[in-house]
């Protein structure tokens, strides 16, 4: 099978991808078999490329937000049958025994493993996962769509849920690449008011598409006090405006698994009135249980630009410099894609009704 693997750390322009041939994977005890047809580009993987990131080990196959179709099972397997459409996220396994797994924050677990750091991903024609681990995906969305959902659309409701957002509060959104058009239609459809601050045009014009109360630039401030804000650009520097946009009691969380330095804060103008700083850390299967099933009922859609798998270096490239908006997604297969029958508009008058209104026809877009 073809597969890309992380050779020697490098900028993305410089393709610190390598394509080798392997053997197709044989499932073990709980495991099955995905045979790819989509896997989302995340900044993670640029991260894990360009070195942001240590790899975990020689020649590992990057990629976390994947989708195909069981074509094998391991012994013990019954969650998944041959041909069943599944998805694999970034959470691949944790140890269930450690002290943060028995409370029920596995996102914590002190001896984890992520799919396309630790276990080959889906930069690949094939892949496996723990079937407890893989999830099963809303209808209506065809594999393409689906695929950002699994890691840019979970750790963002992750985030939106850490920023406290109270309901039909202010949220502020710093960056709005793959995870942030999606947490913004989330927020929308709940009924926050929504401030998008990010550079790029491409960003802004999909940002003021999808509905955002305002559109601005990344260093600049929101038009009215932020109950809470979410950085996803993994840049430090904008920590400290963040912080100051936040009215007393706001929360900033960072989405991302790397930021660059952050400065130095005053304590005076940044964090007292019990202003709050924290970091997301990963996602629970719970917390992905929770995001597909809303992602499904209100209507969220990703804004894709589709890439063959033997141009995934290319794919990188294009996320480094900002070439796209929205999210990009590899085909692993060539000819007719799985898509199920679209989906019915919610009722009317609902949250999910307006995220429909804003997103269903967005078109898909293609690298030129």
């Amino acid at each position: 099978m073809r597969a890309w693997v992380v050779g020697t750390p490098a900028p993305a322009d410089a393709e610190p991808l390598r394509r080798v041939e392997r053997a197709l994977p044989e499932p073990g005890a709980g495991q099955v078999r995905v045979a790819i047809t989509c896997c989302g580009v995340c900044r993670t993987d640029l991260h894990l490329a360009e070195g942001d990131l240590p790899p975990r080990r020689p020649g590992v196959v990057p990629g976390h937000e994947v989708v195909g179709r069981v074509d094998a099972v391991g012994p013990g397997t019954t969650r998944f049958a041959i041909g069943e459409r599944v998805g694999v996220p970034w959470l691949g396994r944790t140890d269930g025994t450690c002290r943060f797994c028995r409370r029920g924050d596995e996102n914590l677990c002190t001896d984890p493993r992520f799919t396309g750091w630790d276990l080959d991903g889906g930069y690949a024609d094939a892949c496996l996962v723990d079937e407890r681990f893989a999830h099963r995906l809303p209808e209506g969305l065809d594999d393409e769509q689906a695929a950002p959902l699994l890691c840019a659309g979970i750790i963002g409701y992750r985030a939106l849920r850490c920023a406290e957002v109270p309901p039909g509060g202010r949220l502020g959104v710093y960056g709005f690449g793959g995870s942030a058009h999606l947490t913004a239609q989330l927020a929308l459809a709940q009924g926050l008011r929504v401030h998008v601050l990010t550079r790029g045009a491409a960003n802004r014009r999909l940002a003021q598409e999808l509905g955002a109360d305002s559109v601005g630039g990344a260093g600049d401030a929101p038009p009215e006090p932020l109950d809470g804000a979410v950085l996803f650009a993994p840049a430090g520097e904008l920590v400290p405006g963040a912080l100051r946009a936040l009215d007393r009691g706001g929360t900033l969380a960072v989405a991302g698994i790397w930021l660059s330095d952050v400065p130095r804060l005053s304590y005076a103008d940044e964090l007292f009135q019990e202003r709050r700083l924290r970091s997301v850390t990963a996602n629970t299967r719970r917390d992905a249980e929770e995001f597909l099933a809303l992602a499904g009922r209100l209507g969220v859609r990703a804004t894709t630009t589709a890439y063959p798998l033997d141009d995934a270096p290319r794919a990188l490239a294009d996320l480094a410099h900002g070439r796209f908006a929205g999210a990009a997604v590899l085909h692993a297969r060539a000819g007719p894609r799985s898509r199920p029958p679209g989906p019915s508009p919610p009722a009317a008058g609902t949250p999910g009704q307006r995220a429909w209104d804003r997103t269903a026809a967005l078109p898909r877009r293609t690298p030129t």
